[in-house]
């Protein structure tokens, strides 16, 4: 993990989109990745009314998928929402949260994309570059790219590739039989193959894989407090 910070975070919207583009050219691609034995899950909330964010981390041993760690860290909310920036206005918040783990994960989910964004570097991939570690891009909906639905399967486990024009920037990937499909794609240091593998892996029959469901379900709970 990064000990020194990758870059400061009160940009323009114009100097991040330059950095973004400059940071994407840094992603690996390839599987960098040992034994994986503990998947940590983040998601945020936001609370437009107060002005602040919630980032929820939860670590669970893998393959068992259970609970080792679970975090919550609040700070204020530090952009407007803007399509394609949205690593700039979360992730600060999710290292947060992240930088209070006592053990260190072997690979990351994240709600949100990966390189399945218009300049390839969304959250995911955002996050894996910061902490180097490796990253996988777990989003509920599309950003960016088609894929040809009438190929995509209703049972769990299906998958088809997204495009942007001829380039393979993630999968559609059927996580629940009949249930609408996550938006698969790496985000650092590992490949889109090995990230559907987790992805599934991750699934007990829920839609979301159990580590960034754990941490949806962490960053709303407004009741749970930090032991």
């Amino acid at each position: 993990m990064l000990d020194a910070p990758l870059h400061k975070w009160n940009l323009t919207v114009q100097e991040a989109m330059t950095l973004q583009r400059e940071l994407a050219r840094q992603i690996i691609h390839e599987d960098r990745l040992g034994e994986v034995r503990h998947v940590a899950g983040v998601d945020m909330a936001i609370n437009e009314g107060n002005g602040m964010a919630r980032a929820a981390v939860v670590l669970l041993t893998y393959p068992e998928m259970q609970i080792v760690e679970r975090h919550v860290y609040e700070e204020p909310i530090r952009m407007p929402y803007i399509a394609g920036l949205l690593s700039f206005r979360e992730a600060p918040c999710v290292l947060g949260a992240f930088h209070k783990l006592r053990r260190q994960p072997d690979l990351l989910m994240v709600d949100g994309a990966g390189i399945a964004h218009p300049r390839r570097l969304g959250i995911a991939a955002h996050l894996g570059l910061w902490l180097d570690l490796p990253t996988i891009g777990c989003a509920k909906s599309l950003l960016t790219g088609r894929y040809d639905a009438a190929s995509l399967g209703e049972e769990a486990g299906s998958w088809v590739p997204l495009l942007d024009k001829k380039e393979i920037i993630g999968a559609v990937v059927r996580t629940r039989t009949r249930v609408s499909p996550m938006i698969i794609s790496q985000g650092h240091r590992i490949s889109l193959e090995t990230s559907i593998h987790y992805v599934l892996a991750c699934s007990k029959g829920y839609r979301l894989p159990e580590p960034t469901r754990q941490a949806d379900k962490l960053s709303k709970d407004n009741a749970w407090c930090e032991p």
